[in-house]
């Protein structure tokens, strides 16, 4: 079993991290799910993502107090804006920009409704 906690911890961390650059993929709950997986697998694992220096603090700023860093923040609103502004250079159908529209917004809407760390 700790065998499937400890691919399941690898694939989050790694979705976690192509996140950082790929804004359609979020990063944090990706890491905080490496983290539970980790925990169940791996202490060696677990420890070093708390303490590692990118994921680490995401971590604990959750932990503490479902925290979210306003650089992160404002790091998703970018990334959020640049992917809508993509589908609507692309031209995508209405439809599709309409549901798009309202799942970027509920995005945002819960993450600046996060206490900032």
């Amino acid at each position: 079993m700790k065998a499937i906690w400890a691919t399941a911890g690898l694939v989050s961390l790694l979705l976690g991290a192509i996140g950082i650059v790929l804004p359609l993929l979020p990063t944090v709950p990706f890491v905080l799910l490496a983290a539970f997986c980790f925990a169940r697998s791996s202490e060696r694992l677990h420890d070093w993502l708390l303490a590692h220096r990118t994921f680490g603090p995401m971590i604990a700023d959750w932990r503490r107090a479902g925290a979210i860093r306003r650089g992160a923040k404002w790091a998703a609103t970018v990334s959020v804006l640049a992917v809508f502004g993509v589908s609507l250079a692309l031209q995508l159908p209405v439809k599709l920009l309409a549901i798009q529209a309202v799942t970027l917004s509920c995005v945002l809407l819960f993450i600046w409704t996060r206490p900032e760390a």
